[in-house]
């Protein structure tokens, strides 16, 4: 969906001129919309941010880097019945819980955030006709059973708290009559045990001898049937282990309620589809899980948040059916770029690295002004990368000739040609998605850039494609003048991997770091301030340094690009010395050769560690090598270690 902005366009022209400068508004996400685990909406406005949450059950407003929550609809309140609860049994007030739950028989109110239920209706009475009865003879109050029981003749009504019978209108004489002439048919049982003394003609009798003994049953002899019974059904446990059982369900509650984790079990309820029988708990009903093991509990969010959030890989889940509610699962994507096609450098590639997501050969590349595309991929390396498990987002380039895109980008027949050639081609490859690197682009062509990724970014999507598009660091000062719309181009593609890298590169008129670490942190706000999704924005990274060659009087001489793997062992070789610079939060190495120093910035498994931190302190999806070949084993055990 379109994201809200703080500032209307209009607005944001009148505070430029107002101004005098060409600083955007900042745009910067600041606050996430999740129903459960799900991300649906990340914006920089709080209200945006809750009014959209409103439409939406089960979901929450968080803001970013506390991972607080500002605002839930989380029920408080959840009906069940014989230990079922229907989706649609959750509610925020007691009232509304109360008025569900009194539709239905043997239900229970529950409150989320304590330990046990707050109301229920569970039977206290149940009405016999002679030795028979239904399953909707059971009532709350004594006076509803003797409303119902006055209906049916020879009926009484057992207490179901102490299983006494309590009221009856058989006539005195006919109880009489039966005691002193009728058969004796219903016989007391203890387990298998019975004796000759327990045998009556009459019910009551026979259910005022069965309360002597625990856990009997009464059996009419003639049908066979076990017509009564006063066996302790309400069954407690803590945890999975047995405590005590009880006739009733408010003694067993009552007991219960002394320890903690435990759950009451009514083995004679119904046992409806989804129903486990239970009938009480006190189980906090917010589960804190590390991976999959159950680590703490408790009775609200706040406090399971407030835990959770001191672990790694945590989840907080629910006690039914353990639907997450909020986690930090969330692991950085790696990619790499290869520079290359060669299915036997691409191999090797991957061969060396730990942690590796994304692969993205050097496959395509815009021919000319009509839109035509060389293409050197290679089928049987697509297959093989996917078979050792990564995914494949070959790169697309455009030669990185500005007069050609020009032409190219203005021509809306021939950006449908490339894109229907390119899509068509990912698609028979079977890769996962495209990596749009198209460089040296004149500022004059910003509209006609955003309308081709639009049309790409399309085109991909119906063939199930990603679409992720290069975007160098630049500078939010100028981005108005050039050809990247940042804004638009973050509604439209799946990812955008900002070249951070370059700070000082191979034109520069002075040495300094490829990419200094502040350099590379206000990159990343920049990119953000332009509203671009977090979960959307990958950095670049370099695998490279550039050595400058300085002379005596201080003149740059010339520069070369050195590949980190080399580089601790140039250091050993020339005997380098090493010094902090603070201005890029890297090591300076220098060294003297035939009367020159030779300077550069060092990358190691530290620097490549820092990155990922500042790519981890934005809660940014992922980080891009540039490029697979030139690292070495040790940096990505470091790096498979911070994912």
């Amino acid at each position: 969906m379109k994201r809200k902005t703080l500032l209307s366009l209009a607005a944001i022209t009148l505070f430029l001129s107002v101004a005098g400068n060409a600083a955007a508004a900042d745009k910067t996400s600041k606050y996430r919309v999740y129903q459960d685990t799900k991300l649906i909406l990340e914006t920089s406005d709080y209200k945006t941010a809750e009014n959209y949450a409103r439409w939406f059950a089960d979901s929450h407003v968080e803001e970013i880097g506390t991972r607080n929550w500002l605002w839930d609809n989380y029920p408080r309140y959840k009906v069940y019945q014989h230990g079922y609860s229907a989706p649609d049994w959750e509610f925020a007030t007691l009232d509304e819980a109360v008025r569900e739950a009194s539709k239905w028989g043997s239900a229970s109110v529950r409150d989320l955030q304590s330990g046990g239920w707050v109301w229920n209706n569970y039977p206290r009475y149940r009405l016999y006709q002679g030795d028979n009865t239904l399953d909707g003879w059971t009532f709350v109050t004594l006076n509803d059973a003797i409303a119902e029981a006055t209906k049916w003749a020879n009926a009484h009504i057992v207490d179901l708290s102490t299983h006494r019978w309590v009221w009856d209108n058989v006539a005195a004489a006919k109880k009489t009559e039966l005691r002193q002439t009728g058969a004796k048919t219903y016989q007391v049982y203890q387990g298998k045990y019975t004796t000759d003394s327990w045998k009556f003609a009459y019910l009551e009798d026979a259910i005022a001898e069965s309360l002597r003994w625990s856990n009997s049953t009464i059996v009419n002899t003639s049908t066979g049937k076990v017509v009564f019974s006063n066996v302790k059904s309400f069954k407690v446990y803590q945890n999975n282990n047995y405590l005590d059982a009880f006739l009733s369900v408010d003694d067993a509650i009552a007991y219960a309620k002394w320890y903690d984790h435990t759950r009451i079990v009514n083995e004679e309820a119904p046992k409806l589809a989804g129903s486990n029988q239970t009938v009480w708990s006190n189980y906090p009903y917010y589960q804190v899980f590390q991976n999959n093991n159950l680590i703490a509990d408790f009775n609200t969010i706040p406090a399971a948040l407030n835990y959770a959030k001191g672990y790694s890989n945590a989840s907080i889940r629910l006690y039914d059916g353990g639907t997450a509610i909020w986690d930090n699962l969330r692991k950085l994507q790696y990619w790499g770029w290869n520079g290359t096609s060669s299915d036997g450098t691409i191999r090797s590639h991957v061969n060396t690295t730990s942690g590796l997501d994304v692969v993205s050969p050097t496959y395509f590349n815009l021919e000319d002004s009509a839109g035509n595309v060389t293409d050197t991929s290679n089928k049987d390396t697509v297959a093989w990368l996917k078979k050792q498990g990564y995914a494949v987002h070959p790169l697309v380039h455009n030669q990185f000739d500005p007069k050609l895109t020009t032409a190219f980008l203005a021509s809306k027949e021939a950006r449908g040609k490339f894109i229907g050639t390119l899509v068509n081609k990912a698609a028979q490859l079977g890769v996962d998605g495209l990596n749009i690197d198209f460089e040296s682009l004149s500022g004059s062509d910003r509209a006609n850039f955003t309308a081709f990724m639009e049309e790409l970014t399309a085109a991909a999507h119906a063939r199930n494609l990603l679409i992720s598009v290069d975007l160098p660091r630049g500078s939010a000062k100028w981005n108005a003048q050039t050809a990247f719309d940042h804004e638009k181009l973050g509604g439209i593609v799946d990812y955008i991997i900002t070249m951070t890298y370059d700070q000082y590169w191979k034109g520069s008129t002075e040495p300094g770091s490829v990419a200094g670490l502040p350099w590379v942190e206000e990159g990343i706000k920049e990119f953000l301030s332009y509203g671009i999704p977090r979960d959307k924005l990958i950095m670049g990274v370099p695998f490279y340094v550039r050595e400058w060659k300085v002379d005596s009087a201080g003149n740059l001489e010339s520069n070369r690009a050195l590949l980190m793997k080399d580089l601790e062992p140039l250091i050993q070789e020339k005997k380098a010395t090493k010094t902090w610079d603070a201005r890029f939060q890297q090591y300076k190495v220098e060294y003297m050769q035939d009367g020159y120093k030779n300077v550069f910035w060092l990358e190691n498994e530290a620097t490549i560690k820092a990155r990922i931190d500042l790519a981890k302190k934005y809660e940014l999806a992922g980080v891009a090598a540039w490029r697979l070949g030139y690292d070495n084993a040790n940096v990505w055990q470091t790096m498979i270690q911070q994912k």
